[in-house]
């Protein structure tokens, strides 16, 4: 998921997103775990995109408050 098509995102519709990517992530450990996972990559990928959502959902609270 690409920065800008967060930015688009609603302030709930980017916490549901959140929730969403971090569920995903637990079940790709659980999946790497017990050795079904068939994409390793998707990790790198999810763990990115969690990243992006979090650092985007910081920067409005910021700008919030100025």
């Amino acid at each position: 998921m690409k920065a800008k098509e967060i930015r688009e995102m609603t302030p709930q519709e980017l916490e549901k997103k959140l929730q969403d990517l971090k569920g995903e992530l637990f079940n790709l450990r659980f999946q790497l775990a017990t050795g079904q996972l068939d994409n390793p990559l998707r990790i790198k990928q999810v763990k990115k995109s969690i990243a992006r959502a979090k650092t985007i959902q910081r920067e409005r609270e910021l700008q919030i408050r100025q």
